[in-house]
């Protein structure tokens, strides 16, 4: 990737992918609320959705509400949704102004029909915007985003559209919930955590990540910047041999 003298805005690569993790933890050190916490986190999500258009990111696919997260308290469950729900009605329309698309990656299946509706109004109101595809991972988990690809094509086995011998890479790409997404290059965890979670399984296989001990109410422009600046030095040699 292309880059210019030290002081000069890092270029960024097509898809960057996010872990924003340590929202309770920011609040604990406050003496807050984990709730407050979130609202934090979503105030940052605004930050950097505008600043990763403004520095060229393509794609930029944030991880919000996991399939584990369900284990947590039923009052911050929701909370979340709530904060899903404010955030869509606050910032719906000026993404939209912004030419932003947003794409809801996720099962959908055991989401409150109220929230469904949600979604689908979000990403059917975008859906011709050209400009920064917004992935909000939600409800989001990458094994069970395989379980619903397998299931997927076995359904298609089944019925004899295909045979085991004709499944391709190709094919479990266009069944995942990024199809026609390009696979993310880099991801990002904030946190200072040094797990993959559950996240973009498949896609990730050759994604550079980069691990940032900053808690994700206090990520900011200056730190998405680090973080491309950081991808800028990785030699990505996809499987192939150096090429310097």
């Amino acid at each position: 990737m292309p880059t210019g003298p030290d002081d000069s805005p890092p270029s960024s690569p097509p898809h960057v992918a996010i872990v924003m993790d340590g929202n309770g933890r920011w609040a604990a050190a406050r003496g807050k609320s984990r709730i407050s916490g979130h609202q934090a986190g979503v105030d940052a999500v605004r930050k950097i959705v505008h600043h990763a258009a403004k520095r060229g990111t393509r794609y930029l696919t944030l991880f919000s509400f996991s399939t584990e997260n369900w284990k947590r308290p039923k009052d911050e469950v929701q909370a979340l949704f709530a904060l899903l729900k404010k955030f869509v009605e606050k910032d719906l329309s000026r993404l939209h102004d912004e030419g932003v698309r947003v794409c809801v990656l996720g099962n959908r299946t055991n989401l409150p029909v109220e929230t469904q509706k949600l979604l689908s109004n979000v990403e059917e109101k975008t859906r011709s915007n050209t400009g920064l595809n917004l992935n909000i991972a939600f409800n989001y988990g990458g094994r069970d985003e395989i379980r619903r690809m397998v299931q997927s094509i076995g359904q298609k086995i089944l019925s004899e559209e295909i045979k085991p011998d004709q499944v391709t890479e190709e094919m479990i790409c266009k069944s995942l919930d990024t199809a026609g997404h390009p696979d993310p290059d880099m991801i990002i965890r904030t946190s200072g955590e040094n797990r993959i979670s559950n996240f973009l399984l498949w896609q990730s296989a050759y994604s550079e990540f980069i691990l940032l001990d900053v808690l994700w109410p206090d990520f900011g422009e200056r730190e998405y910047d680090q973080a491309l600046k950081l991808f800028s030095k990785r030699n990505r040699r996809i499987g192939g041999v150096d090429s310097k």
